[in-house]
């Protein structure tokens, strides 16, 4: 049973920086998980933007993000990160941090929060304009 936890939320002007962070515990060993960051808006369903996969050598990104966001991980301190920049008032969401050991699901569709099994409880981003 993998706990996940988010942190490195809060409020920013449009253009600014945060860097959020997911931290794990649990018997299983973090880096034997691939890991996903979802968000949700109000009135919206939760969606995909960004995942890493267990080796740390194949990471994805939703288009809306591409060049602004980047993930990444420091398994000696179970954590995978979400450094955001550029942000934008639509970048406005609770972002959750999600994991899964289902590597070959996980590797035909990443996007999918179905895929994962351990989700934190979210941190909140709020960028305004």
């Amino acid at each position: 049973q993998e706990q996940l936890v988010e942190s490195g939320g809060g409020l920013v002007q449009a253009g600014g920086s945060l860097r959020l962070s997911c931290a794990a515990s649990g018997r299983t060993t973090f880096s034997s998980y691939s890991m996903g960051w979802f968000r949700q808006a109000p009135g919206r369903e939760r969606e995909f933007v960004a995942a890493i996969h267990w080796s740390g050598g194949n990471k994805y990104y939703t288009d809306s993000v591409k060049g602004r966001f980047t993930i990444s991980r420091d398994n000696a301190k179970s954590t995978v990160y979400l450094q955001m920049n550029s942000l934008k008032p639509e970048d406005t969401a609770i972002y959750y941090c999600a994991a899964t050991l289902r590597h070959r699901a996980w590797a035909i569709k990443w996007w999918d929060a179905a895929g994962y099994d351990y989700w934190g409880q979210g941190t909140q981003v709020t960028v305004s304009s």
